[in-house]
């Protein structure tokens, strides 16, 4: 039921979610690239907090120790989290796939503003850990919104469609169970990847 196999099997029925999800990440990074002077102020926010955190993190006692940890932390709670609050008609997830990729694309962008090589950038800073962090993101958020497309689905559905659903129903939740812990360990291989080639390519 864990299994990576059946992990993918389960992927393959929510694709519609799936490229939702790669869709809003994806116009986000287009948004944060041309950001407008309202986002920008609050994506500028949002980096402002991480660079204060990582300023702590690096001035503690064991760096690596301390940005794995929080970065492990901060991801697998919130990629479960957002799983489950996909409940509230897949609104979180929408609007947490939207943030993400617009920090990412504003980031980026801003760098190539200020003259930063991006081919580095991307290459040491992002790519080592993003390609295994950004796509257990995006799919934490496809079965948040498959959650919420299926609450949609019910509280729509006649009485006698709502009976025929409850095995459906049973069948959804063993694949959010799946999903969770699959996504807690490719996050978990994304911060180890983060808090030591990222960390050390960044040094």
């Amino acid at each position: 039921m864990l299994s990576f196999f059946t992990f993918i099997k389960d992927l393959k029925t929510i694709r519609k979610a799936l490229l939702l999800s790669c869709l809003l990440f994806a116009v986000g990074a287009v948004i944060g690239w041309v950001a407008t002077s309202s986002l920008e102020k609050l994506l500028v926010q949002q980096l402002e907090g991480l660079s204060e955190i990582s300023g702590n993190l690096r001035d503690s006692s064991n760096p690596q120790w301390s940005f794995f940890v929080f970065i492990f932390l901060n991801n697998s709670i919130k990629g479960v989290l957002i799983i489950f609050l996909g409940a509230l008609l897949g609104i979180l997830p929408a609007i947490f796939l939207f943030i993400n990729g617009a920090v990412i694309g504003y980031l980026i962008h801003l760098s190539a503003l200020q003259g930063q090589d991006l081919f580095e950038l991307i290459v040491k800073g992002l790519l080592p850990h993003g390609i295994i962090e950004i796509p257990a993101i995006i799919i934490a958020c496809a079965f948040g919104l498959q959650f919420g497309g299926k609450v949609l689905s019910s509280i729509f559905s006649s009485s006698t469609r709502k009976m025929e659903r409850g095995a459906d129903w049973s069948f959804f939740m063993r694949q959010t169970l799946t999903a969770s812990i699959w996504t807690v360990i490719l996050l978990f291989v994304a911060a180890i990847i983060e808090s030591t080639i990222t960390f050390s390519l960044l040094s």
